[in-house]
C-alpha cells in the first residue's frame, strides 16, 4: 500500500499502521518467513544486476582495422537528453516544462514535509516523489546546456569541435545481434554502426538522467495505481478523508512524467527494469535495517515479516513491478507509433 500516511490525523480518520511485535528481538528475524522473504529480495537484486551489467553501455568491436561502436540497448547520445521529439519544438519549450515541473514538485514536497514532518520520507511514495523532483531538476540543467548548444549550432559554430546537428532526423536502432558483413552492407541496410565522434555519447549525468527517468516510470505507475485502484476504494469504505496534499502526491507526479514522456527524446530500453527493482530493494533493505535497530511500526502492512503471508506478499510485490513497467513501455510504443505516423518528417526519436 504505497501511499503516505497522515501521522497527525485523529484516530477516527487516520490510516495508521499497527505495531506488530518487537522488531528488534532476534526471534522476529530468525524464522522461516524472513528467510523466504530474504530469498525473494536476493533473487530480485541478482536478476536486476545481471540485466544492468549485461546490457548497459557501449560494446566496442573492430572491423577493417577500425574501432567502431555498436549501439547496445542502453546507449544514449548527449543531444537526446535535451532535444524534443519533434523538430518544430524548440528545446527552450522542453526546458520551460522541466523548470515548471521542478519548481511545482519541489514546493509541494517542502509543504508536505512542513505539514506532516520529516516522517513522510519513511514512505516509498515520498522516496519516489523526491526522485521525480530530482529528475526534473537535473533535466532542467541538461536542457539549459542543450539550449546553449542549439544556439551555437544555429549560429553556425561548433561546440567542442563537434557540430551539434539537431536536424539529423530519426536514428535507427539495429536489430539486436545483427552483425553487418561489409561497409557497403552497412550503408545499404542502414545498420547502426557509428564511428567514434560521429555523435557525442552522453556523459555520466546524461546516463544518470535516463536511468532516473526509467526508475520513475515504474515507481510512479506502481504507487499511483495501487493508491487509486486499491487504497482509495478501501479508504472510502472506512470514511477516510483524503486531503489536498495526499491527492496531489499521487496525481501531479504522474501528470508531469507523462507530459515529459510526450515531449522528450529519451530512449526506453526494457532492461532498465533492473534499476526499478533495485530502487525497491534498497527501500526494503532500508526498512529492515531501521526495524532491526528500532522498535517501530511498518509503513506498509505487507512489509511486516511477522505475518504468515509475508513471503506471498513480498513475491506479489516483486511480480507487480513487471506489469507496472510494462505499462510505461506500452505508452512509449504508442507515442512512437502515433508521432511517427502523424509527423513522419519531424519525429526524431529512437524507438
Amino acid at each position: 500500500m504505497l501511499f503516505s500516511i497522515n501521522m497527525k490525523g485523529s484516530p477516527k480518520n487516520s490510516w495508521l499502521p499497527i505495531m506488530t511485535g518487537d522488531t528488534t528481538a532476534s526471534s522476529y528475524w530468525l524464522n522461516w518467513r524472513v528467510l523466504v522473504c530474504g530469498i525473494w529480495v536476493l533473487i530480485s537484486m541478482t536478476l536486476a544486476l545481471v540485466l544492468v551489467l549485461k546490457f548497459e553501455g557501449f560494446r566496442k568491436s573492430k572491423r577493417d582495422g577500425r574501432e567502431i561502436q555498436r549501439d547496445m540497448p542502453g546507449v544514449l547520445y548527449e543531444d537526446e537528453t535535451w532535444r524534443p521529439c519533434l523538430k518544430e519544438i524548440h528545446p527552450a519549450w522542453l526546458l520551460a516544462f522541466r523548470v515548471i515541473a521542478f519548481v511545482v514538485l519541489l514546493i509541494l514536497l517542502i509543504v508536505t514535509a512542513f505539514v506532516d514532518g520529516g516522517s513522510i520520507f519513511y514512505f516509498y511514495t515520498q522516496w519516489t516523489f523526491t526522485l521525480v523532483t530530482v529528475y526534473f531538476g537535473l533535466g532542467s540543467l541538461l536542457s539549459m546546456r542543450g539550449c546553449y548548444l542549439h544556439h551555437k549550432k544555429a549560429s553556425g559554430d561548433k561546440v567542442d569541435n563537434v557540430e551539434v546537428d539537431t536536424e539529423q532526423g530519426s536514428y535507427v536502432t539495429p536489430v539486436h545481434g545483427e552483425i553487418p558483413d561489409t561497409s557497403n552492407t552497412e550503408k545499404s541496410l542502414g545498420i547502426n554502426v557509428v564511428e567514434h565522434h560521429a555523435r557525442q555519447p552522453a556523459g555520466f549525468w546524461g546516463y544518470v538522467f535516463q536511468i532516473i527517468f526509467q526508475m520513475n516510470a515504474g515507481a510512479v505507475i506502481l504507487t499511483d495505481c495501487v493508491f487509486w485502484f486499491i487504497i482509495v476504494p478501501f479508504l472510502t469504505i472506512k470514511d477516510y478523508n483524503l486531503n489536498f496534499l495526499i491527492i496531489n502526491m499521487h496525481t501531479i507526479n504522474a501528470v508531469f512524467l507523462i507530459g515529459e514522456t510526450a515531449l522528450n527524446c529519451l530512449r526506453f530500453p526494457w532492461f532498465r527494469i533492473g534499476y526499478f527493482f533495485l530502487w525497491t530493494v534498497i527501500y526494503v533493505i532500508f526498512q529492515w535495517i531501521i526495524h532491526t535497530c528500532v522498535k517501530l511500526w511498518w509503513p506498509y502492512p505487507f512489509l511486516d515479516l511477522s505475518s504468515p503471508y509475508a513471503p506471498l506478499w513480498y513475491l506479489s510485490v516483486a511480480l507487480l513491478h513487471i506489469p507496472c513497467y510494462g505499462i510505461f513501455i506500452l505508452m512509449m510504443k504508442l507515442k512512437h507509433h502515433l508521432f511517427s505516423t502523424w509527423y513522419p518528417l519531424s519525429y526524431q526519436c529512437v524507438r
